[in-house]
């Protein structure tokens, strides 16, 4: 009922379980999937990591009850765009929706956290070396691969770097073109791996 009052959002189907869902999805078009983790049948991550295997795969929201950073971790490496608490208010949820659209990474700010205080550590032990790409970066680009590396949107980068939001966005695009990336948690990823950024830093 959300989703359907937004003259800009139409739903395309509805499945009950991740096989049903990757079955639907293989005769409808769609831009983003709300997916949930617990599931019979086939569970969300699985369902995820096997939607997004495919060509011109939509990006995915995991939307879910439970706040386990284990699910968060799982969904995100399965190539998730997003990870949010069922109990997320709607105009978050409608924000959240078109910002997976548009090429963003929204994580709930409490899993961010958590996230990076658990696994940042983690990701630093398996570094590896910075990617040649980094040096293509201009230095306002690495600037803002540093903030979004610290879970920064468009809009708090832009207020750090004094920028309009819609520049930030231009730099978000070249920098994951340039790099190969998905979208900003694979960024994220990256900061840490590479040693750009170190957690607590």
């Amino acid at each position: 009922m959300v989703l359907q009052a937004q003259p800009d959002l139409d739903v395309v189907g509805e499945a009950g379980d991740g096989l049903a869902a990757l079955e639907l999805l293989g005769s409808v078009d769609a831009d983003v999937v709300l997916m949930d983790v617990r599931m019979p049948g086939l569970d969300g991550v699985e369902a995820t990591r096997r939607l997004r295997a495919r060509a011109d795969a939509p990006r995915v929201l995991i939307l879910t009850t439970f706040d386990l950073d284990e699910y968060a971790y799982a969904g995100l490496g399965a190539g998730a765009s997003g990870f949010l608490l069922k109990d997320v208010p709607p105009a978050e949820l409608l924000y959240a929706i078109r910002a997976v659209a548009s090429g963003d990474a929204v994580v709930a700010p409490s899993t961010t956290r958590r996230l990076l205080e658990r696994f940042g550590p983690a990701l630093q032990d398996r570094a590896r070396p910075a990617p040649a790409e980094l040096g293509s970066l201009t230095a306002r680009e690495r600037d803002v691969l540093l903030l979004v590396g610290r879970g920064l949107s468009n809009a708090e980068v832009a207020a750090r770097l004094v920028l309009s939001e819609a520049t930030v966005k231009t730099h978000v695009g070249r920098i994951l073109a340039k790099l190969g990336l998905r979208d900003r948690v694979q960024a994220v990823v990256l900061a840490y791996e590479t040693g750009l950024l170190r957690p607590g830093a």
